[in-house]
């Protein structure tokens, strides 16, 4: 089975559609999938629902989506980074459903793993709590979570085969697993490819199981979120 797709356009072409919910990896700025998130924006595809870490920052990233009103809800923990995001948001223009770090991680993790839903400390007592199911282990409190799953996943990774087994660099790692595990069907967005075999097992991060589509895209912009400088 050919995974390898010519342009992140041809690999979301029949695949996405108005109203679809899409789980997309990135840390901050570090692993997003920027050239299937662009593809994404000129399908035109509206009323989406975004799972992500954070929102990306204006005109780059998720921003794009933003930008041009095709994200309807977002599903984060993080937001503090785009005033478009804030705009939406403020203005009842956005839904959010904002969720602590590593419960999104959990979350993701369980629709990947086909885990209904876990409890965690996280949120108790808080609003993030509100209408949710609790329950007491050995005389402490837990909030019940329900896990995480996409239509589509979008990930961003370092290096694949072309069987799609995938290597992540460093933070790059952080989510894009997660949601490449708990979309229906994943896209896959990877600066260097080597044939089949030429990974080792053991350094395989995520199993091309979980991987249906592959684009090859060896110059990515790699931005960095906020630069500081000590002065000489």
């Amino acid at each position: 089975m050919n995974k390898l797709y010519p342009s992140a356009h041809a690999a979301l072409d029949g695949l996405v559609a108005d109203g679809m919910t899409l789980a997309v990896g990135g840390f901050g700025l570090c692993g997003i999938p920027e050239a299937l998130i662009a593809a994404l924006r000129d399908s035109g595809k509206k009323d989406l629902t975004a799972i992500s870490n954070n929102a990306g920052v204006d005109g780059f990233g998720l921003g794009l989506l933003l930008a041009t009103r095709q994200i309807r809800k977002m599903i984060s923990s993080y937001v503090g980074e785009n005033k478009e995001f804030e705009r939406q948001y403020l203005a009842g223009e956005l839904e959010l459903e904002f969720t602590p770090q590593g419960t999104l991680a959990e979350k993701l993790r369980a629709g990947g793993a086909g885990i209904p839903a876990f409890y965690t400390k996280t949120g108790y007592g808080t609003l993030v709590a509100e209408g949710k199911e609790t329950r007491q282990f050995d005389g402490q409190w837990y909030v019940m979570e329900t896990a995480l799953t996409a239509d589509v996943a979008l990930v961003k990774a370092w290096k694949a085969d072309q069987a799609g087994n995938l290597l992540f660099r460093k933070t790059a790692r952080n989510f894009n697993p997660l949601a490449a595990m708990a979309g229906r069907v994943c896209v896959a967005e990877v600066e260097e490819i080597v044939p089949t075999g030429a990974l080792a097992p053991d350094q395989i991060h995520l199993p091309g199981i979980y991987v249906q589509r592959l684009v090859h895209n060896p110059s990515p912009e790699k931005r960095i979120e906020q630069r500081t400088l000590r002065s000489a």
